[in-house]
């Protein structure tokens, strides 16, 4: 059932993913669905959860900034393999239907710089709604450039800077940001 949400996501976008269409595509009635998942919403949870499941995997990195970048890195291509991913994903973050693991490795990651619980949790939300937000903006042009509702000056492909570029330079500043936290308690 996950699988053809997702293939529903991929192929039509979130907007069009509806438990009409998932019933169609599965050959089954819209209320068999809720066998499965009580409402919209628990499927898109568990939606969320597949697309962040590369979350899981090990951090080769062993330093804390190395770490919370490969984290970053890692969220935003999770992100980026589905149309409509950050979308979806951010949805079920603010209603709380997808797993944590993910801010809870970049907590972790703050904790092992140094920061307290309340610090490393506040900096690992921060940093999520980050790779959120800037990931849900560079889909949204991607999908109006391909569509042809961005004028030429606005167009993903006469920026300046590549998205991959614009985002390390945000996830740099919040790394030197803990650095400097950090540093002014050293004093």
């Amino acid at each position: 059932m996950v699988d053809g949400a997702i293939a529903i996501l991929d192929q039509y976008g979130l907007a069009d993913l509806t438990m009409r269409r998932l019933a169609t595509s599965l050959h089954v009635q819209p209320g068999a669905l809720y066998w499965h998942f009580p409402n919209k919403q628990a499927l898109l949870g568990a939606v969320a959860d597949r697309i962040l499941g590369p979350m899981d995997e090990p951090v080769a990195a062993d330093e804390w900034a190395e770490q919370i970048t490969e984290l970053a890195h890692r969220l935003r291509e999770c992100l980026l393999a589905y149309r409509d991913g950050a979308e979806l994903v951010s949805a079920t973050y603010a209603s709380r239907l997808t797993t944590s693991k993910g801010r809870e490795r970049l907590a972790s990651a703050a904790i092992r710089a140094g920061m307290t619980r309340e610090e490393a949790d506040l900096a690992a939300y921060t940093l999520l709604y980050y790779v959120l937000g800037q990931t849900v903006d560079e889909q949204s042009r991607i999908q109006m450039d391909s569509m042809g509702a961005l004028a030429e000056e606005h167009s993903p492909l006469y920026d300046t800077t590549d998205a991959t570029s614009r985002f390390d330079f945000g996830l740099q500043l919040f790394i030197s940001g803990v650095r400097h936290l950090l540093g002014t308690r050293v004093r």
